[in-house]
């Protein structure tokens, strides 16, 4: 199934999708009512951090998507930063979770999950 998706969207691989569904699963949640939320937020080592959540809260002002069965939530201003933005998923022997591949980073930290624009 080949899925349209905005430039400026935030995509997530299979692999990413996997692992949500399996999270969602894990928890016990409504696969039909759960959204990712993504987003921004002050802090990390390079001046900002991702968020991940799991949500059944859709605001009327969030960007929405839809990519490999999963909804996506993302509010305006995290957007700015994280509009075209791939997460996926890695299971490695150095370290196992979600992985940010941000085109509008200027720099990431180590750990990658900080940035500064």
């Amino acid at each position: 199934m080949s899925e349209t998706v905005a430039e400026n969207a935030v995509l997530i691989t299979e692999n990413a999708a996997r692992e949500i569904r399996k999270i969602i699963e894990e928890q016990e949640l409504d696969a039909s009512k759960v959204r990712l939320r993504v987003g921004v937020k002050g802090g990390g080592c390079s001046g900002f951090s991702y968020v991940l959540d799991l949500t059944e809260t859709e605001k009327e002002t969030d960007e929405v998507f839809e990519q490999e069965g999963i909804k996506i939530v993302c509010d305006p201003k995290s957007m700015l930063y994280l509009g075209g933005t791939t997460i996926d998923f890695k299971d490695e022997i150095m370290g196992r979770g979600f992985v940010f591949q941000n085109p509008n980073a200027s720099t990431t930290c180590g750990c990658g999950s900080s940035f500064a624009v």
